[in-house]
C-alpha cells in the first residue's frame, strides 16, 4: 500500500456516490470512475421517457456534486477488467491502481435468454434509453396521424409494457395519461384517447413486492385509466410488429421492457462467486470472500438477509451500503475496530400509478391515493442530488399538475416519422 491509500470507486450511482461523499474526510486518494459524466436519479427516469421531465432534471454532473471534495478525482471511462493480483482497474486506454476497490456498477436489462428482443423492446436504465423511448412513443402518434391503413394506425396506437413492477406500472399509467389528457387536442386526424396501453405481467398481480391490497388498488387504478392489465401472461415472442403471449398476439410497434434486471459484469471481472442473477456473493461487511480490500455494493451485490432473502436492488439499499463501506474503510485506515456487520433498514416502498394516485408501504403506515401521490412526489424531489434541480422539478411538476402539460415532448435522434 502506498503512503496515501488509493480507493477506487467504480460507478457513480447511488451506492458509489454516497460512498465517495462519506469518505470526504478520510485521508485517502479517492478515484470515481463512471462511463457517464452524470449521476442519474433512476426513480424518475420514466418521467423523461414519457415527456414529463427533461434529462437535466433527473441527472447532475458528477464533477459538480464532488467539486468541493478535495480528496476525490472523477474519471470518465468504462471499465473493461479488474486485475486483483496487480491491484489495477483496467480502462480502454489506461490502468488505474488501487489499494481498496468498491464496485457499484448497478444492473442492466434481463431478457431471460432472449437478448434479441432488446432491439424491439428497449428497457429503461439510462438517459439514452429514456430519450429513445420518448422518441418512440411520440413518433408513434405522429406516424398514426399520417397513416392511411386503419390496421397500421391501430398498431401504432397500441403500446405494450412488459413487466408490472414499479417501473412498468409507472410507465403504463403515465402513457395512458399522456394519450388521454396531454395529447388529446394536439392532433386532427387521430384521437389520441383511442390509444391502447397493455401492461403484461407473468405473475398473478401487479406490484408483486407490495402487499396484496396495494396491488389490487394499483390494478384498479390502472384499469380506471384505461390500461389493459394482463396477468399470468408470459411473453413468448417479440418483434417489431407485436408481442406474442402464448396463443394471443398483440399487434404493436411500441413495446417497452420492464420485466427484469441482470447484474453488471462485476462478478466476471473479479472471478468471484455469484447468484443466479449474476450478483456477487459478499460477506457481512460487503467485501468479497477471498479479498478484504474489494467491496461490491448496490444492484451488483447479493447481500443476505435473515430468512434466506437478499437486500432488494433499490436506491435506499445502495445508499446504505455506500455509507457502510465508507465506515468500514475509514475504520480500517484509522486502525479502529470495524463497524458491526451491515444491517439493512427497510424504509418502505413507493410507486405511482398516475396523476393523484400512488401506493406507499412504510414500516409504520400504508397509504393509497391522493395523499400517497403527494408524499411520493415530495420524497423523490427531496432525494434528488444537485441544486437547484429539486426546486426546478418541484415547479415543473406543479405546473404540469395544474395544466396536464408535459413540456418535454421533443423527438430527438435520427429516426424519421413514416
Amino acid at each position: 500500500m502506498t503512503a496515501t491509500p488509493r480507493i477506487v470507486i467504480v460507478g457513480a450511482g447511488f451506492g458509489g456516490l454516497f460512498a465517495a461523499r462519506a469518505l470526504g474526510r478520510v485521508d485517502a486518494d479517492i478515484t470515481i470512475i463512471d462511463r457517464h459524466n452524470y449521476h442519474l436519479f433512476q426513480p424518475l427516469l420514466y418521467q423523461v421517457a414519457t415527456a414529463g421531465l427533461p434529462p437535466s432534471d433527473v441527472a447532475w454532473p458528477i464533477r459538480s456534486i464532488l467539486r468541493r471534495q478535495r480528496n476525490a478525482t472523477v474519471l470518465l471511462g468504462e471499465v473493461e477488467a479488474v486485475d486483483r493480483a496487480r491491484r489495477i482497474v483496467r480502462l480502454a486506454d489506461r490502468d488505474i491502481p488501487f489499494d481498496y476497490l468498491v464496485l457499484a456498477t448497478g444492473s442492466t436489462h434481463s431478457y431471460f435468454g432472449r437478448d434479441e428482443w432488446q432491439a424491439v423492446a428497449p428497457g429503461l436504465k439510462s438517459i439514452d434509453d429514456a430519450t429513445a423511448i420518448r422518441g418512440r412513443i411520440l413518433r408513434a402518434f405522429e406516424s398514426a396521424e399520417m397513416a392511411v391503413d386503419p390496421e397500421r394506425r391501430r398498431r401504432l396506437l397500441t403500446f405494450v409494457i412488459v413487466g408490472a413492477g414499479p417501473t412498468g406500472v409507472e410507465l403504463a399509467g403515465t402513457i395512458a395519461e399522456l394519450a388521454r389528457f396531454t395529447l388529446a387536442a394536439d392532433f386532427r386526424r387521430i384521437d389520441p384517447r383511442s390509444a391502447r396501453v397493455v401492461l403484461v405481467e407473468a405473475g398473478p398481480r401487479v406490484l408483486a413486492a407490495f402487499a396484496e391490497p396495494q396491488s389490487m388498488y394499483a390494478q384498479r387504478a390502472l384499469e380506471k385509466l384505461g390500461v389493459d392489465v394482463r396477468l399470468n401472461a408470459r411473453v413468448t415472442q417479440c418483434d417489431a410488429a407485436g408481442v406474442q403471449l402464448g396463443d394471443e398476439r398483440i399487434e404493436s410497434e411500441t413495446a417497452i421492457w420492464a420485466a427484469g434486471v441482470a447484474a453488471s459484469p462485476a462478478g466476471r471481472w473479479l472471478g468471484a462467486p455469484t447468484d443466479r442473477a449474476g450478483r456477487v456473493l459478499v460477506k457481512s461487511d460487503l467485501s468479497i470472500p477471498d479479498d478484504a480490500g474489494v467491496f461490491v455494493i448496490g444492484d451488483a451485490a447479493a447481500v443476505a438477509l435473515p430468512g434466506g432473502k437478499v437486500v432488494p436492488g433499490v436506491a435506499p439499499a445502495a445508499k446504505q451500503q455506500g455509507r457502510y463501506v465508507a465506515r468500514v474503510l475509514a475504520a480500517r485506515l484509522a486502525g479502529r475496530a470495524p463497524p458491526p456487520p451491515f444491517a439493512y433498514r427497510d424504509p418502505g416502498a413507493l410507486a405511482t400509478i398516475g396523476r393523484r394516485c400512488a401506493v406507499i408501504e412504510f414500516p409504520f403506515v400504508t397509504l393509497r391515493g391522493w395523499l400517497a401521490w403527494w408524499i411520493w412526489g415530495i420524497a423523490h424531489i427531496y432525494f434528488l442530488v444537485g441544486v437547484p434541480s429539486p426546486i426546478v422539478v418541484s415547479l415543473r411538476w406543479l405546473w404540469e399538475y395544474l395544466t396536464y402539460g408535459r413540456g418535454a415532448r421533443l423527438i430527438t435522434g435520427s429516426e424519421h416519422v413514416d
